[in-house]
This record gives C-alpha cells, structure tokens and sequence, in this order.
C-alpha cells in the first residue's frame, strides 16, 4: 500500500505538428483541401489534448513541430521538438520527460487517434495497476503504433528502443515489439486502435467517436459521411458475432 502512495504519477506526452495547411495530413488530400486537412488535425488535436487532460498525470507535455494556436488545451506544457527523423525525435522526448520529472513513467501519445478513451489510459496507468508492468504498447491497425510508456524511462534507453526503428511502415510495430523484448522489459499491451492516415480512415474513427471534435469537423467538410460510417459499422457487428466472455477488453471507440 506505501508503495502504491508513493508511486509518482506519469507524465503524459503528446507529439504533433501544428496543423498548417500543407503540412500536415496531407495524405488526406485529396479527396479533402489541405485547409481541410489541417482542419481536421486540429480537431484530432485538440481531441487528443482534451481526453488525456482527464487522465491523472504529474505534466502534460505537447512536443511540437511548429507553433501552438488556440486549440491548445489548459495545462498543457509545450516542446519545441527536436531534429532529425522521427525515431530521434520520439527518443528525444522521453529523454526530456525524464529530465523533467526523473522516476515518473512516461507515456507518449501521437495526433491521430481522436478517439483513444481517457479510461483505458487511466487504469493501466494507475498506481495500482502499474506493478510489475516495464512499458505499455499501443498497436495501430496499420503495423504500427499509436502509444508508448516506459515505467522507467531515460535518455539512453529511449535511444535504444527508438533509433534506427523505421517509422510509418506496416511492420514499425514489430520492430519496436522487438525492441521491447530484447531488452527483456514487461510489455502491457493497450488496445488497437486506427491511425487517421487516408479519408476511410477518417470516416471510421468518426464513427467510433461521434461526439468528438474530429467527427463534427468531418461532418462539414464531408456531410454524411459520419452516418454513413456509423450505418456501416453498425451492420457489421449485426454480421460480426459476438464477443466471447473470456476473450480481452476493448477499450471503448
């Protein structure tokens, strides 16, 4: 019980780009604008910053690729990010965090899963829940992934985790699992969840979170597009057959 007292409680990351027209999303386009685009980043941001706003957390860090605008939320902490490709940049942050608050787990979130639950962040993260728990790992359904925490995080084991790990590709997860489990760490895996890369992308995370900035923002570039993703998915857990007792939890789109 004294350690669960003592446990120090996680800093929280977020790694975005500010969302400027032609700079961000732009696999999106087409079919949208690139102000389209940028549009619906920002509302994948500022989702993103809102629900970890509610996950207990010591600091709250936007490491940033830009300048931050008014979809910055309340107490949040930004980071200019750092050079090079994006396995650096990732390193770099979890060396920044554990500058800043030594001996706090530290989970790091990307932009583009507006629909990630505060929830299912909050359990796995609790004092009570992190015993014997070495990282947590969030799986895109793209190959790669959309969370990382380290327990214990430093400089020199993010560089090893991280650099030289070839990002955006379909097998980026496997190599970082590899990682993970070459340097023998306990891994909690997170549930998988969809990365907002293509316009059906897009269209399915606004139906899992159809309340959220991101699917009201869809909505007016794209009207219909949310009922239809929600008509679709909606049949398909008619044809989909149900869940079994035993199989794992999902966290809640």
């Amino acid at each position: 019980m004294r350690a669960v007292l003592a446990a120090p409680p996680p800093t929280l990351l977020v790694i975005a780009k500010a969302p400027v027209p032609g700079r961000v999303k732009t696999r999106l386009t087409p079919p949208f604008t690139p102000e389209e685009a940028a549009g619906l980043a920002g509302a994948a941001l500022g989702d993103t910053l809102h629900t970890l706003s509610t996950v207990p957390a010591g600091l709250r860090l936007l490491v940033l690729d830009g300048e931050p605008g008014d979809w910055l939320a309340p107490g949040w902490q930004v980071v200019p990010q750092s050079g090079g490709g994006l396995d650096e940049r990732l390193a770099a942050a979890f060396a920044h965090a554990a500058r800043l608050a030594p001996g706090a787990p530290a989970l790091l979130v990307g932009m583009d899963t507006p629909q990630l639950s505060a929830a299912g962040l909050a359990e796995p993260l609790s004092a009570a829940r992190r015993a014997g728990v070495d990282a947590w790992y969030g799986p895109a359904a793209d190959g790669g992934f959309w969370a990382l925490g380290l327990a214990r995080p430093t400089a020199s084991l993010a560089a090893r985790l991280l650099r030289g790990v070839p990002m955006s590709t379909p097998h980026t997860g496997a190599h970082l699992l590899d990682r993970l489990a070459a340097v023998n760490l306990t891994v909690h895996h997170l549930p998988e969840l969809t990365d907002v890369d293509t316009a059906e992308d897009a269209r399915r995370v606004a139906a899992e979170a159809p309340h959220s900035r991101f699917a009201a923002r869809l909505a007016r570039v794209e009207p219909g597009a949310v009922d239809d993703a929600l008509t679709i998915a909606a049949a398909s857990q008619v044809d989909t057959p149900s869940t079994a007792p035993n199989s794992p939890a999902r966290m809640p789109r």
